[in-house]
């Protein structure tokens, strides 16, 4: 059994999103079932959508920032009830035995079939996964987050891939007082890089293409903004940070970011560039230093990152859309032309 439920889909590279139709499974005993108010844009979602990391599986609901309230629970499950404020961010499924997901790092699984994404993936039943630009979804009680009272749903949506995003990085390697920050880039990342930073304790720096965003960037806690078009920033700045958040999807140098690193220090990529990028050995010998990735966060360090946010008071910022102005809102972010978060309303799709 299936339910019908009103979705925006993007069924070749080229054309528009439209307006369709889609099924949910039946609620299983350890399914959660909810109603979705808010959906967060990301540009994973334009990515995919645009067949920038290979050909997706036609049609697809983009979407993996996901915010609702449940409306029917399972027979077995124990975790949530009708009525809570829930979450779903950039994966439903993963094999639950492997050592990463034991771990809790079940965005890193490497058992059979890997993370199951919330969309553009095959669930376990062998059906396609769709996401969050749509008006409910089920999916397995042990991959919802609980979303804290005092965040309101259309601000929490972003933090499910955005924030965590950010979050796990910052978390890992111990942003906090008396650690020297830098964060490339402005946007959606970005932007919760600097505040997640800041709430953490961490001096922050925000190095960007241009100074047009610096009075944001100070806003939202950077106690410094430079700009990188102008050369003499890489030499004022040599050696100064302990880490350096790399939220940029375009192919930078990163040889000269290297350089700004102190000793032992770490660049952490997580933007995903489409071409590949060049390294220099010099500037990481010299220094000790090092450069890594990270990929959003498991479901455990996810809640930590939701009851985080609320204690703190970190809070995306975000520019409420109707469904009906997707393809706009894709146009947009590919201009640079948000500050920082679209978030789809989905009432119109319920």
């Amino acid at each position: 059994m299936t339910t019908a439920v009103t979705a925006y889909a993007a069924t070749s590279a080229t054309e528009p999103l439209i307006k369709t139709t889609i099924t949910r499974r039946d609620v299983g005993p350890h399914d959660i079932a909810f109603d979705i108010h808010f959906a967060g844009i990301c540009h994973s979602d334009i990515h995919t959508v645009k067949a920038e990391w290979g050909v997706p599986n036609y049609p697809v609901v983009p979407g993996h920032e996901i915010a609702g309230v449940v409306t029917e629970v399972g027979s077995e499950v124990t975790k949530f009830k009708v009525g809570d404020r829930v979450g779903v961010g950039c994966f439903v499924d993963s094999c639950r035995e492997c050592d990463s997901c034991r771990a809790g790092l079940e965005q890193y699984c490497n058992g059979a079939g890997g993370m199951i994404g919330t969309y553009n993936a095959v669930d376990k039943n062998g059906e396609p996964t769709q996401g969050g630009y749509s008006g409910a979804i089920v999916v397995d009680e042990n991959y919802v987050l609980r979303i804290p009272d005092s965040l309101p749903l259309d601000a929490a949506a972003p933090l499910l891939c955005a924030g965590i995003t950010t979050y796990s990085p910052l978390r890992h390697w111990k942003a906090g007082p008396g650690t020297r920050v830098a964060v490339i880039g402005l946007g959606g990342l970005g932007h919760m890089a600097v505040k997640l930073a800041a709430a953490m304790g961490a001096n922050v720096t925000v190095l960007s293409q241009s100074l047009k965003k610096m009075e944001d960037g100070l806003r939202l806690g950077a106690d410094q903004y430079f700009a990188t078009s102008d050369p003499d920033t890489f030499t004022k700045l040599a050696g100064s940070f302990d880490l350096i958040i790399n939220t940029v999807s375009a192919n930078l140098d990163l040889n000269a970011y290297m350089g700004l690193l102190a000793v032992d220090g770490t660049l952490v990529q997580v933007g995903m560039p489409e071409h590949p990028m060049e390294l220099f050995a010099a500037p990481m010998v010299v220094k000790r230093r090092s450069i890594s990735g990270s990929m959003i966060g498991g479901i455990a360090e996810t809640q930590e990152m939701l009851d985080f946010c609320a204690a703190h008071g970190v809070r995306p910022e975000i520019e409420v859309i109707t469904p009906d102005y997707i393809n706009e809102a894709y146009e947009r972010v590919l201009a640079s032309d948000v500050r920082y978060r679209f978030v789809i309303d989905t009432a119109s799709l319920r």
